[in-house]
């Protein structure tokens, strides 16, 4: 039930809904102060919603951006989270914008700075049975060089608490020791770190797929709306959301 609520409140909380939802308001109004002030609500929304400068900043601010590897230490696991693909309708495999997440985990296995590769990740499909993300995940990694013995895989999880539970169940059933590399985009860690260690896993960050990065502005950044900064503010707003309830569920 959680998992369902959770997959409908997603729906409210994209500012691109609010911005729709006003607009539409300002059609269908007749009174027109009160028509001219969900057009005004709107634009405000749109503006702050779309500017690159302010995303980048909030962002920079609340995602893990360096990650806490010590050099010269091996870690018995690496946790590598899903969220990097997804299935067509044909069940054939394809990775999504947030691969890097693949990408950092194999060059952490190869440098041998991790001895094993955990994937957790299930199919968050409310509509249509897939198959577990992992499952594709540890099909690519074994196409790039891992050996199939180094490969643990989780494939029935569905959100980040179920990633750290069902996860924990595989690390102690096996009597790892810890700390373990958490492997996910920069935005998710922050909530991901929080929900793994309350679970009572010994977790140090590894950020990826950096969503933001310290860069120098043009004025672009400052002036002009970008549609990609809207849509970006889906993952943060759901990512500042989800961390509040799972405190409030005890679940971080």
């Amino acid at each position: 039930m959680f998992f369902i609520l959770s997959k409908l409140l997603f729906f409210f909380i994209q500012p691109f809904n609010w911005i729709l939802f006003l607009f539409i308001l300002h059609l269908v109004t007749k009174n027109k102060r009160v028509k001219k002030r969900f057009l005004i609500a709107s634009i405000i929304l749109f503006v702050m919603f779309s500017n690159s400068y302010l995303h980048n900043e909030i962002e920079l601010a609340r995602q893990v951006n360096e990650n806490g590897i010590e050099v010269g230490k091996q870690y018995e696991v690496g946790i590598l989270l899903g969220g990097m693909a997804g299935y067509d309708k044909n069940n054939v495999g394809h990775f999504s914008g947030a691969a890097d997440r693949f990408i950092q985990t194999n060059i952490l296995y190869h440098q041998g700075v991790i001895k094993k590769i955990l994937i957790t990740s299930g199919s968050a499909n409310l509509v249509y049975k897939q198959l577990g993300e992992a499952d594709f995940i540890v099909e690519e990694l074994i196409k790039s060089g891992v050996p199939a013995k180094d490969i643990l895989k989780e494939n029935k999880s569905r959100d980040t608490y179920e990633n750290a539970t069902f996860s924990k169940h595989i690390i102690d059933s096996l009597h790892l020791k810890g700390p373990f590399v958490l492997i996910s985009s920069a935005f998710h860690l922050p909530r991901a770190m929080k929900v793994f260690k309350k679970v009572g896993l010994q977790v140090i960050p590894y950020p990826s797929a950096f969503v933001a990065v310290k860069k120098i502005y043009s004025w672009q950044d400052y002036i002009l709306p970008s549609l990609n900064v809207l849509m970006e503010w889906d993952g943060t707003i759901k990512e500042i959301i989800g961390t509040v309830v799972y405190k409030i569920t005890g679940k971080a």
